[in-house]
């Protein structure tokens, strides 16, 4: 026997047997590894973009409520600014009729400080003309003047009381 082909055969032999056992090897223990890694892994992609699609979707109605959040900031805003202008007016108005109301109140204040004015300022004119009248009439009236003042003043009556 030639034992350089059994070793050549014997070592073929083992070649073939380390091959078949791993093959054997990976079809059992790697492949499943693999796949088993494969599909976790295929599995947290999934489970990533249907996460990443509920965050696009989530994403979206916040925006969407920005977009209503500003859109009634808007209306408040516009709101407030009518609500503000017709204050406005209305002070603005009340502030008016208030002082034409205190106008008119000045005014006939006035008129009446005026006739009362005039009055005192009649009274103390007459009162000061009298004064005045008495003074130089003293002076000027003697008891002839008088006599002749008194007798036309009773012919005035006489002739008042006749008609």
């Amino acid at each position: 026997m030639n034992y350089d082909a059994i070793a050549l055969w014997s070592q073929m032999a083992g070649c073939v047997l380390f091959i078949v056992a791993l093959i054997w090897t990976w079809n059992k223990y790697i492949t499943p590894s693999a796949a088993s890694a494969q599909k976790a892994s295929n599995e947290r992609i999934a489970l990533l973009e249907r996460h990443r699609e509920e965050m696009k979707a989530a994403l979206d109605v916040l925006r969407r409520q920005v977009d209503d959040a500003r859109s009634d900031a808007e209306a408040i805003e516009a709101r407030a600014g009518e609500q503000a202008d017709r204050e406005t007016a209305a002070a603005l108005a009340e502030a008016r009729e208030e002082g034409e109301r205190a106008l008119q109140s000045a005014a006939g204040e006035l008129e009446r400080a005026r006739a009362a004015a005039r009055v005192r300022l009649h009274d103390e004119l007459a009162a000061e003309t009298l004064n005045i009248a008495r003074s130089e009439a003293a002076g000027r009236v003697d008891a002839s003047v008088n006599a002749r003042l008194v007798d036309g003043f009773l012919a005035s009556l006489e002739r008042g009381a006749r008609n």
